[in-house]
């Protein structure tokens, strides 16, 4: 088994589906949380110039989704058939397009905007996306007889896809009253024993 070690900030964010996948696979890793002031050093010796990174026996890899994508093709979560790794990816490309705007929110957020913009950027950037984001989530479903994204078994997509309602619900633009086939997925995925006692005892953070 090669040597794992994860690099990421102290939040879920970008590596949490990473960290889910060891978890349910029961994969051991380094979970090594950067400090602000450790990245300004840490920042020019990464691949990309930004975090997450995947250490494997020493050999660095960067972008979140392509580590993902790595670790899902090699513990067989991509997907059964080449079309099923095509859909998957393709449902992860489409949570990276809407992430672009759910980001504007979490750092107007974070960087102390003042209330007017952050509603501004809620109500006419974020939740137009979220509706089409999540009207597009709701067509897979409804075509899923196994209540999974993509045939008839976890992937990759499923563990993006659930741990981004949870950021959706902790910052107050998802309510399951109204999307009961999300929540139907959402309390499928985190059933899942590995998962459900990951997220149990987790570090937890808004996103």
């Amino acid at each position: 088994m090669p040597n794992y070690k994860l690099l990421y900030f102290d939040a879920r964010a970008l590596a949490e589906p990473i960290r889910i996948m060891f978890a349910m696979l029961n994969v051991p890793y380094e979970d090594y949380r950067v400090s602000v002031e450790e990245w300004s050093k840490l920042k020019p010796t990464t691949p990309f110039g930004q975090l997450p990174i995947l250490q494997v026996d020493g050999e660095q890899f960067g972008q979140s989704m392509s580590i993902t994508r790595y670790l899902a093709r090699k513990f067989g979560l991509a997907g059964k058939t080449a079309e099923e790794e095509a859909y998957a990816d393709s449902i992860v490309d489409q949570y990276r397009d809407f992430i672009f705007f759910f980001r504007q929110f979490t750092s107007s957020v974070f960087y102390g905007s003042d209330a007017d913009h952050i509603n501004k950027v809620r109500f006419e950037v974020v939740e137009p996306a979220r509706d089409d984001f999540l009207a597009i989530i709701n067509k897979f479903l409804a075509k899923s007889k196994s209540g999974f994204l993509v045939g008839d078994s976890l992937t990759w997509a499923d563990i993006v896809i659930a741990d981004n309602l949870t950021s959706l619900l902790k910052n107050g633009f998802l309510d399951f009253n109204k999307e009961k086939k999300l929540e139907e997925f959402y309390n499928k995925i985190h059933s899942i024993p590995e998962i459900k006692n990951y997220v149990a005892t987790r570090k937890d953070s808004i996103v």
